[in-house]
């Protein structure tokens, strides 16, 4: 087993995961099976009990699983899945040596971080890294390393001196270190400073690590000069320094990696280069199609995202790229509009006229609604406002998780007309409870207790919009992250005043899949099905979303019928609803997604 470790330095967000996720394509373009682990030093368990304002989504795996959002980085880069132990945090390996040592495995000795806590991390490592993630026997190749947070943080040490011994551990030519750094530009002078990354590399070497790789962050590629004087001062050859600049998207920077012979410089660490060696040159043409057809895109669709945490990019990250695989499947240019679910309530109009009239504008003009998932009363009412305007204007509408609960809620109210109807969640008195606790749920611990991971779901209708798009397929498998449900007790009523549950667990009580029939697109769906869309595979519940907002659905759900009766191969880009073979573009007139105007 070979690793390559990827670590940080001078600052946060420097894209650590996407560099990280960008080795494995690379690598695996190569030729070779790739694994990832994801280390992040806090003491929690795991990020399930976490906000989205302080970390980022929650990343659900199929085993259950809540882990970061690096994770669904890997995920999607490289189209593997993985299971919770991919993502190592203090608390767990401190759990893991409490454990032992309460059990008397440790009998005699003085438990401490050094043997004790640094022993199990690297064993961690090692029987995690062996466990095959690509659906093939056997374990992988590499496997990439990622240690969250930066080099210094006091947190970080234990994982630092572990990965110390490890490299000696498993021996040279086994272990490669990348150190991803920050290059800045002062306007003022206009030229690349090379100071910090030698602080970053300095501190490294000092904690036991030395830099085989310099991945440098900056808004342009580094000068000459400049890589000479990191060459000099980081003890790094300067082919093995790579710039990492900006790009329109993020699928460039595997591009990247390659034009700067990357993946030459870790083979050779990894004494996998050579006449004998398995690896071959990177074979990227279809990640480099894909690449090149996001930036010719310009033919906006246009999708208004009602949510709690809009602040907060990172906190729906997933779904955005649900949204980007559709939308360039379609060959169109997704722009997003972020509107904070509570700016659309009486109550915002009332104390700030101007926010609920920019959120209103954004709700109408768009071609598409989704309201994604979440937690908690805040901005309830203004979900529930953005459903009624979509059922009722007829606007391509998603619901995912509580989103799809909500569109329940709005159609018991609206349609049935039980004005106090409601989920338990937020009214635990309501005489219309359509939305309830699960009886296997905890109401006294929050961590790990929800029904999470993939779970199966049957189609009960098999002439609707969600099983067509899924291939007309008897069932699926997808992600779960919930407490409460749809209350089995009202779906009559429901399903008598036109709202159909199309899809429903194995027990035919749970529901999964909602559906107006007579409208273009009403969907909703308990599971998140974002956490499986990939790239090259996007999720066919937002491949409909953006069929149906630019008026595309018709086509899509027609070629999904052709293929799933043996004619024609599943493609992945679609051009006025038609399937097309990925096209090579040359023109760069589009940026990737962009959201409110901005580009992220």
């Amino acid at each position: 087993m070979k690793y390559v470790l990827v670590t940080g330095g001078v600052v946060s967000g420097l894209g650590k995961g996407v560099t990280a996720s960008s080795i494995g394509v690379i690598l695996k373009a190569c030729g070779l099976r790739v694994t990832s682990i994801k280390i992040d030093p806090y003491l929690n368990t795991d990020a399930g009990t976490m906000s989205p304002f302080e970390h980022g989504e929650v990343f659900v795996l199929d085993d259950g699983g809540e882990v970061d959002l690096d994770l669904g980085n890997y995920e999607r880069f490289l189209d593997i899945k993985l299971t919770r132990d991919n993502n190592i945090t203090n608390g767990k390996i401190y759990q893991a040596v409490i454990d032992k040592e309460r059990r008397g495995d440790y009998l005699g000795k003085t438990v401490q971080v050094v043997p004790h806590v640094t022993d199990a991390i690297q064993d961690w490592i090692e029987r995690v890294a062996q466990v095959p993630v690509d659906g093939k026997s056997g374990p992988a190749d590499v496997c990439v390393i990622e240690l969250g947070g930066t080099i210094g943080d006091i947190e970080s040490m234990p994982f630092i001196e572990a990965l110390g011994q490890f490299s000696y551990r498993v021996g040279a030519g086994n272990f490669c270190l990348v150190h991803v750094s920050l290059v800045p530009v002062l306007n003022v002078v206009g030229e690349q400073k090379t100071k910090p990354t030698q602080h970053s590399v300095r501190g490294l070497r000092g904690l036991g690590l030395t830099p085989d790789i310099l991945a440098c962050r900056s808004t342009s590629a580094l000068e000459d000069n400049v890589k000479q004087k990191l060459a000099q001062f980081c003890h790094v050859p300067s082919e093995s320094i790579v710039t990492l600049y900006d790009v329109p998207n993020i699928w460039h920077i595997p591009l990247l990696l390659r034009d700067q012979k990357a993946h030459e410089a870790i083979l050779r660490v990894l004494n996998l280069h050579g006449y004998y060696s398995v690896a071959k040159e990177p074979d990227l043409r279809e990640w480099t199609a894909r690449a090149e057809l996001c930036d010719a895109l310009h033919e906006p669709v246009r999708i208004a995202m009602v949510g709690k945490y809009t602040g907060l990019s990172d906190a729906y990250l997933s779904v955005l790229k649900a949204l980007l695989h559709a939308s360039v499947a379609l060959q169109k240019k997704l722009v997003v509009d972020w509107v904070p679910a509570t700016d659309l309530e009486d109550e915002t109009a009332q104390e700030n006229s101007d926010a609920y009239k920019a959120a209103w504008k954004l709700l109408k003009c768009a071609d598409g609604i989704l309201v994604p998932g979440g937690f908690g009363d805040r901005g309830v009412q203004g979900k529930i406002l953005a459903a009624k305007f979509a059922r009722e204007n007829r606007i391509p509408y998603l619901g995912i998780c509580l989103g799809m609960q909500i569109a329940v809620i709005e159609f018991a109210r609206s349609v049935l007309n039980m004005q106090d109807a409601n989920s338990t969640e937020f009214d635990t008195h309501t005489k219309n409870p359509c939305v309830i606790f699960m009886p296997e749920g905890s109401k006294t611990h929050m961590g790990g207790t929800m029904r999470l991971g993939s779970r199966r779901t049957y189609f009960h209708v098999n002439d609707c919009k969600s099983a067509k798009l899924y291939g007309n397929k008897s069932y699926v498998d997808e992600r779960h992250r919930h407490r409460y449900e749809v209350n089995p007790d009202m779906v009559a009523r429901f399903e008598d005043a036109g709202l159909s549950f199309t899809g429903k667990d194995e027990t035919g009580q749970r529901m999964e899949i909602i559906e107006l029939p007579n409208h273009p697109y009403y969907v909703g769906v308990q599971f998140h099905p974002e956490f499986k869309s990939r790239p090259g595979k996007p999720s066919p519940v937002f491949t409909g979303l953006i069929a149906a907002a630019c008026g595309q659905l018709e086509g899509v759900l027609q070629q999904n019928h052709r293929v799933s009766n043996g004619f024609g191969a599943k493609i992945s880009v679609y051009q006025n609803g038609h399937a097309t073979k990925f096209a090579k573009m040359t023109t760069t007139n589009g940026n990737g997604i962009y959201s409110n105007g901005m580009q992220f």
